[in-house]
């Protein structure tokens, strides 16, 4: 395949992803086995996707922060162990079957399914949570480990953000700006482990980077004028089209 042309589709089909990851989640679903399929190794593609994802989130946060919708409150209880968990992550080499892992990534986004549409989220979205100091502790390790799993492999870690703040009663409006921050500032030191580590291709990267910070802005401003129920339907939808795609494989 041309060189010209693959930037190119790595382009368009950033722009599918960064909307997919800030509306729900799994754009790194499309991204890496595409990558993997242009010729990148795949912890190759696994460290270049990370390019593309500071891209969108950098895109994404500054729209939501315009916007005034990121739950300030809860950010260093959730970033903060998700940079620890993440550094953690990017470093292990997890030895798991390919195919029981993508199965138990399905089932998970089911739950994530279950948990956006039987309990929608309860904070109003000009209001933050109010967790006790117990809450607050569940929440912070629930994002350590969101971390280690973001920083090892990323695909699908937004549907586990997802699920966790929707249990703590965010609505998807809030949820979708609190995960796109905290997936920002924990992917630059995951990043930096792959690069340094020689696991980078720059110009892949940058072409993806493109279409990933579009998809980001377009999705940041949808999520906010269209509100939770609308966001909701289109992660009810994706979950149910990335999960049937995991179990076919």
């Amino acid at each position: 395949m041309d060189d010209i042309l693959k930037l190119v589709l790595l382009a368009v089909l950033g722009v599918l992803a960064g909307f997919l990851n800030v509306t729900a989640g799994g754009g790194s679903l499309l991204t890496m086995p595409f990558l993997i399929f242009l010729g990148l190794p795949a912890a190759v593609a696994n460290g270049t996707n990370r390019i593309a994802l500071m891209a969108q989130n950098i895109s994404a946060v500054t729209r939501f922060h315009q916007l005034n919708v990121i739950p300030k409150g809860m950010t260093f209880i959730v970033t903060l162990p998700a940079v620890a968990g993440s550094l953690l992550g990017a470093q292990l080499a997890v030895d798991i079957d390919e195919l029981l892992f993508k199965r138990i990534l399905a089932v998970v986004m089911l739950l994530v399914m279950a948990a956006t549409f039987f309990r929608p989220g309860r904070a109003a979205p000009d209001s933050d949570i109010a967790l006790t100091g117990r809450g607050k502790v569940v929440l912070a390790g629930s994002f350590f480990a969101i971390g280690i799993y973001g920083g090892f492999i990323q695909a699908g870690v937004g549907f586990l953000i997802i699920a966790v703040l929707s249990l703590a009663g965010y609505d998807l409006v809030r949820t979708n700006a609190l995960k796109v921050l905290v997936v920002l500032i924990y992917t630059p030191f995951a990043l930096g482990i792959f690069i340094f580590n020689g696991q980078v291709d720059y110009l892949m990267g940058f072409a993806l980077a493109i279409g990933n910070g579009i998809g980001g802005w377009l999705a940041s401003k949808i999520v906010v004028g269209k509100g939770h129920n609308f966001v909701r339907w289109i992660v009810i939808a994706t979950v149910v089209v990335f999960a049937v795609k995991l179990f076919l494989e």
